[in-house]
Formats: C-alpha cells, sequence, structure tokens
C-alpha cells in the first residue's frame, strides 16, 4: 500500500496573510489535518499487511521521518513567504518619501495642451528613427521623424495637420529603422509628479499626478519639483 500521498498534499503551500505568526498557524493546522490522515492510513497499512510477509518496522520509522522533513519545510516556506511580505510593506514606507517628488519613467504622457518633455533612444545601428504618438484606442495619431541620436525631446502634441491634439493620455514609442528593416520599438521616457505609493500583490506601485501607475523598481529618476 502506497502512504506517499498525504506528503503530496502537505507540500502545498497555504496563502499567507503576510502575518509570519499566522502563516505559521495556518501551516500547523493544514500540516495537523494532514499527519492525522497518514496516520490513519498508517494504521491501516500495517492492519492490512501480509502476516507471512510483514513490512520492516525501519520502513515505518523512514516515512515518519520523511513526513516530518516535509512538515519542517512547509512550515519554512509559509514562513519566508510572510517575511518576504513584511519587507515589501517596510520598502513602501520607505517609498513614501518619494511622494511630491517628480519621477522619470516609461509610461504613458498625459497631454493637457502643453509641451511635454520627453526623453528617447534610438536603436543600435538605425539610421532612422520615427517617433510614433498613439490615442487611447491604439491609433497612431502623429508620427515625425527624430534625431537617431536620441536624448532630450520637446513634444508639442501637434497632429499631422498641425493642430494640437485633444487632452489626454497617449502611448509615444520611436521605431528605428535600418534602411527598409524595422529594428524595434522602444517607448519614450517622460514625467510625472508623484501622488501616490500602494502595495499591490507583494509590488509597490507609484501613482502619476496623471493617473498613470509604474513599479517602483522601473523608476529611472528623482528630483525635487521645481
Amino acid at each position: 500500500m502506497d502512504i506517499t500521498s498525504p506528503t503530496t498534499g502537505a507540500a502545498t503551500p497555504s496563502a499567507s496573510s503576510g502575518n509570519p505568526a499566522s502563516a505559521v498557524a495556518e501551516a500547523g493546522t493544514t500540516l495537523n489535518s494532514d499527519f492525522e490522515t497518514f496516520l490513519k492510513m498508517l494504521t491501516a497499512q500495517m492492519k492490512n499487511q501480509d502476516p507471512l510477509n510483514p513490512v520492516d518496522s525501519t520502513e515505518f520509522a523512514s516515512q515518519l521521518a520523511a513526513f516530518s522533513t516535509v512538515e519542517q519545510q512547509v512550515m519554512t516556506n509559509d514562513l519566508l513567504t510572510g517575511l518576504g511580505q513584511q519587507l515589501g510593506v517596510l520598502g513602501m514606507g520607505q517609498l513614501q518619501g518619494w511622494v511630491g517628488m517628480t519621477a522619470r519613467a516609461e509610461m504613458p504622457v498625459v497631454f493637457d495642451g502643453s509641451p511635454v518633455s520627453l526623453t528617447y533612444t534610438a536603436l543600435p545601428g538605425a539610421d532612422l528613427a520615427q517617433m510614433m504618438v498613439r490615442d487611447s484606442s491604439g491609433s497612431i495619431v502623429q508620427q515625425q521623424g527624430v534625431p537617431i541620436a536620441g536624448g532630450d525631446f520637446v513634444w508639442k502634441g501637434l497632429g499631422e495637420d498641425g493642430t494640437p491634439l485633444p487632452a489626454g493620455t497617449y502611448s509615444i514609442s520611436v521605431d528605428s529603422f535600418q534602411g527598409q528593416d524595422v529594428l524595434g520599438s522602444t517607448p519614450v521616457q517622460s514625467q510625472a509628479r508623484i501622488i501616490e505609493a500602494q502595495l499591490s500583490g507583494g509590488s509597490t506601485l507609484l501613482v502619476m499626478e496623471g493617473g498613470q501607475r509604474v513599479l517602483a523598481a522601473d523608476i529611472l529618476g528623482l528630483r525635487h519639483p521645481a
């Protein structure tokens, strides 16, 4: 009779509430239930073993030792998960000092009619670079050539006919070409003021004044507002 199935259930980590103590408590409840099931199956195995060929007692000891090892590993994993979430909360607390500062990142651009300062790069080997501006529906509303050297660029928010684009959020990228071949596309970097730091799924999100949400790890630069 195979009695290894209870250990399979025990190896599945339970959901952590973010508190290491509660994580261990939840793991303990699950493991106690699995251990009772394990003992019942072990007892059934002993009762139904072949009298002419009984199972060696050392095999039972090995099974108990294996279950104990899995039990300890599961509790350790749950504890580490809880500690990791606590570290995420600590990181968000430290990032609260960023609120009010201006951040630079690859993110959508919020246009209100005023020129927007952007930073972009073209891919190596490119002999032509085109800035592509898309609206919220993904439609291209502007396309213009930019220097392949990259750097800072002031986007005036004008459409193909020279009239200002409607206020809103736009996705801007730079397509790099070598001859007729497209080498790839890179998003531009823009700046916005941080108004909030949030913890979501163990990651820290920064909310910008225009509503953009950017992972803290994706911030490329910070400065105090002018």
